[in-house]
């Protein structure tokens, strides 16, 4: 049990049977009343984001996630594979568990595998990644950093826009959580 006054994003909380992680949070005291927390929780199971506001200083149940850092190995067919690299134990994440992170995973590449009683709750992946852009149209004479985007497509097979004057085989910096292009990486 913790008090929603010590809420931290990230943390998953057992809620009426279901597990939520704190996405944002804060505490509110309007002029009159209590004061209340809000917070915006994300159903760890569905992808489901709900508001909800607590009273200050109520209890709420916490659950037990554990988190390791893992390898992704491969993808076989009907998940994907990751290894801890303290054991050698491979275990299989579906598909569905992974969801959108499989669009910035490079075999080899370290995750934080996050586990509750065992079972694959969620995979967290640096805030950002550095990929390889396999297609883009080329630009035009004169394109700079001012101006348009275009779409590219990464060697993940993600696609997103990058700015004109990036061209096809570089390697950029993107954001594992909104899929913005951040820069280009020197070689």
């Amino acid at each position: 049990m913790v008090s929603t006054n010590d809420l931290k994003n990230g943390m998953v909380l057992d809620l009426d049977g279901q597990l939520w992680q704190v996405m944002w949070f804060q505490h509110h005291k309007p002029g009159k009343g209590n004061a209340v927390v809000r917070s915006k929780l994300k159903n760890v199971l569905t992808g489901k984001t709900v508001d909800r506001t607590f009273n200050s200083d109520t209890k709420v149940e916490t659950a037990t996630v554990d988190r390791s850092e893992m390898q992704y190995l491969y993808h076989d067919g009907a998940g994907f594979v990751f290894m801890d690299l303290q054991t050698y134990d491979q275990i299989s994440i579906p598909d569905a568990v992974v969801g959108e992170a499989k669009d910035y995973m490079l075999e080899e590449q370290m995750a934080t595998v996050a586990r509750h009683e065992g079972n694959p709750l969620f995979i967290e992946l640096p805030a950002s990644v550095e990929l390889d852009i396999t297609y883009t149209e080329p630009g035009l004479q004169g394109d700079r950093s001012t101006g348009g985007t275009k779409p590219a497509t990464l060697e993940t097979g993600k696609q997103i826009q990058v700015p004109l004057f990036v061209t096809q085989g570089e390697k950029v910096k993107v954001d594992t959580r909104t899929g913005e292009y951040l820069g280009r990486v020197s070689s």
